[in-house]
């Protein structure tokens, strides 16, 4: 990483962050939404799923067409920021009609396919060596993103909601001209002119990278649909805005696990550290039917533990995955990896939820471990190589 500029990493940081803000631009005003056009409480569900479907949708078609391997990453990653601001200004022009509300959320999803995994591909240009450490950086900017949504619930009476959506536009705008400053990075690929589906199948046929995306498919398993049982699990001892703070930091911790973990990699690699998150989460989930009801110093102390774990891997994933995969295909095996790990969240939050009406939430958490179990198998090959 010393040989880098050291102004690259704070611009991807903050170029990430920016664009990615799109992802909570309506679910941090929903309450105030509900209220205005009384929508009832299942209407932040439907919105979330129609933005994670637009991102599933869209990076389908980013993969298939090589988009951000045929051209120039920087330049889709402002193409797709723009798009995703106007998309939100859409929403707020919009926001009375919930079915056109639904369409600006899925057209936003769609285009953070070419923001979070062309950022990662982005990165990967950069650095070679320390690479680990930059998706740390990188990934912990997305999960402070997404937790942020928290944040902002817990002052919605000092921000009114029309401020917030065209803030986080104009937020996203500007993330997308701020990743133009860089330049061309030094070790970029020759950008091919052809689709890149038979590089798409190293994710089954070659061995290294198909024990990092399943490993990734475990961890999506858990990762989301954690993050949508937390104010649940939260509500068995808080409520309004203490809820909302304290479902900021359990969601924000992630950050903390995945700066801390990219550091780790550099001396330990990878996978190990992968494995190691992976391990602390599905302990977490195995805990779940005592830790729910201890006393407050272990709950609290569980629910950071596991918003630290749960999150911390996943930037090392995304590095094996870049580093094993073909270098002209890098962004095309990134953005499928994505659309399939993001239809497994999808599923699983469909499930877990629907579970909640008939089993215990304690009992019902246990369910996310076969996701670190699937990761940790997974992992095998490259822990023993200590990728």
């Amino acid at each position: 990483m010393n040989s880098v500029p050291c102004h690259v990493l704070p611009v991807l940081v903050l170029a990430q962050f920016a664009g990615t803000s799109l992802w909570f631009a309506v679910n941090a005003v929903m309450p105030d939404l509900q209220q205005a056009f009384g929508w009832p409480a299942t209407a932040v569900g439907s919105l979330t799923s129609a933005l994670q479907w637009g991102f599933i949708v869209g990076t389908l078609v980013f993969a298939l067409l090589a988009l951000a391997d045929r051209f120039r990453a920087t330049r889709v990653f402002l193409c797709c920021a723009m798009a995703g601001a106007a998309c939100t200004i859409g929403a707020w022009a919009m926001v009375s009609d919930f079915t056109a509300l639904l369409f600006w959320r899925f057209a936003s999803g769609f285009f953070m396919a070419g923001i979070y995994p062309v950022g990662m591909k982005i990165a990967s240009q950069w650095y070679r060596q320390g690479l680990g450490s930059a998706l740390g950086y990188l990934l912990g900017a997305l999960v402070l993103g997404s937790a942020s949504a928290h944040g902002l619930r817990a002052v919605a009476d000092a921000l009114p909601w029309p401020s917030i959506m065209l803030g986080v536009a104009a937020l996203a705008a500007a993330g997308g001209l701020l990743i133009l400053t860089l330049g061309e990075p030094p070790h970029a690929p020759v950008r091919v002119s052809t689709l890149q589906w038979p590089a798409m199948a190293t994710m089954w046929t070659d061995v290294r990278v198909r024990s990092s995306v399943l490993g990734y498919f475990g961890h999506m398993w858990e990762l989301y649909t954690l993050w949508v049982l937390v104010p649940l699990i939260l509500s068995t001892r808080l409520s309004g805005a203490d809820l909302s703070w304290m479902a900021f930091a359990v969601l924000g911790s992630g950050a903390l696990g995945c700066v801390l973990g990219g550091h780790a990699a550099q001396r330990w690699g990878s996978a190990r550290i992968a494995a190691f998150f992976l391990g602390g989460s599905g302990l977490c989930c195995l805990l779940a039917p005592w830790l729910l009801h201890a006393p407050d110093v272990f709950f609290y102390a569980w629910m950071l533990v596991w918003g630290i774990s749960v999150a911390g891997d996943s930037p090392q994933f995304s590095t094996l995955t870049a580093r094993n995969a073909p270098p002209q295909a890098v962004g095309t095996v990134l953005t499928l990896t994505n659309c399939i790990g993001f239809s497994i969240s999808t599923l699983s939050i469909l499930l877990f939820v629907t579970l909640t009406d008939w089993l215990p939430l304690g009992w019902l958490l246990t369910g996310l471990a076969l996701g670190p179990a699937l990761g940790l198998w997974a992992l095998r090959l490259l822990v023993r190589e200590r990728a």
